[in-house]
């Protein structure tokens, strides 16, 4: 069994962008009811840890959006884009999802766990360096990505972003730098309209920017191949010294923002790659922070399939989270052949060895 840090807070359920707003607290309060079962709160490590302060947040943003976001505090409601608003305490909640995410590099760098998940909100991926937009005030992986590069002197952190949207704030976050491969998996054309397959980095960059754009109903067995076949093996050529995971779960079969068909087992699988992947290259640090999901039951059952395979055991939630052995039984001698896996892997084979 594996030490995995959880970073959590009531904090994240005080952010509320409005009634019927998809993002809503109760997407964190359904994880946080399993984990508070007795058979299953005992299996993790629940760091403290602070928000992040401006200077922090300062690495991937600028000081007038950073001051935009800091001026919503306290107000009942305002909005920062027309899907993007905020509450009282959103700007609170978004310094500490921040503040999560800086913590667990930390811990993953000291050694003091061996992996963990952020459940933070508001999630950020979508985030510009200049513009909250999708729901997210503050790109949290972005920082966090650019606090380990300056803080801990890594030179090559591996973003993998699996959530239904694509990460356009991550991706032009280092779209011209080697020091970050970015690599996303998307429902495309959709929102943000941005991750075609052709976009993989400028200057420096070229090839750091690795986009697979799937057209809808992609399952479990599509995503195994996608990892199996295009980032694991990039990854192991990369060879990081971190492995960040932006974990959407509206990838699921049945959200309602989404067309793809991705079950339980099949976020075990993606999972367990990455936990594979990164015991292999950069002695297990891997860090995974929420970004989407709206389909309450998959947010649920996602989420407690993401956290047994870090912790590298079953969890007794009773739902139907992982099996047994789920990822190693998923595949059975499948691939898919899918025209826009292979059309991404084409493009992937011009930078690197698949």
């Amino acid at each position: 069994m594996r030490k995995t840090a959880v970073l959590r807070d009531s904090l994240f359920l005080d952010h509320d962008p409005g009634f019927d707003h998809p993002e809503s607290p109760q997407r964190l309060k359904v994880i946080n009811e399993v984990l508070d079962k007795e058979e299953v709160k005992d299996c993790f490590v629940y760091p403290d840890f602070e928000p992040a302060s401006h200077d922090i947040i300062g690495l991937n943003h600028g000081k007038d959006l950073i001051d935009r976001v800091a001026e919503t505090a306290g107000k009942i409601f305002d909005a920062l884009d027309p899907d993007t608003k905020t509450s009282p305490d959103s700007y609170a909640a978004a310094i500490l999802a921040a503040g999560a995410l800086v913590k667990g590099v930390d811990l993953l760098v000291e050694g003091a766990v061996d992996n963990g998940f952020a459940l933070v909100r508001p999630p950020g991926h979508h985030a510009e360096r200049d513009r909250s937009m999708g729901f997210c005030l503050f790109n949290n992986v972005a920082v966090a990505a650019k606090y380990a590069i300056s803080h801990h002197k890594m030179k090559r952190v591996m973003i993998v972003d699996w959530d239904l949207h694509h990460g356009n704030g991550t991706q032009n976050s280092f779209y011209d730098s080697d020091m970050v491969l970015y690599v996303s998996t998307h429902q495309y054309p959709y929102y943000p309209g941005t991750g075609a397959v052709t976009e993989t980095g400028k200057g420096k960059g070229d090839g750091y920017t690795i986009n697979i754009p799937l057209p809808g109903y992609q399952g479990d067995i599509d995503y195994a191949t996608i990892f199996d076949d295009i980032i694991v093996p990039i990854g192991k050529e990369y060879n990081p010294e971190l492995i960040l995971i932006s974990c959407g779960f509206d990838i699921y079969k049945g959200d309602p923002l989404g067309a793809m068909e991705v079950t339980a087992p099949g976020f075990a699988y993606l999972t367990r790659a990455m936990v594979q992947l990164a015991e292999t290259v950069c002695e297990g640090r891997l860090l995974v922070t929420l970004e989407g999901g709206y389909d309450l039951n998959g947010q649920r059952d996602g989420a407690m399939a993401v956290l047994s395979e870090l912790l590298g055991e079953p969890l007794d939630t009773g739902y139907p989270t992982n099996l047994k052995e789920p990822a190693s039984k998923l595949l059975s001698g499948k691939k898919s052949v899918h025209p826009a896996i292979v059309q991404a892997r084409d493009v992937a084979k011009r930078f690197w060895k698949l």
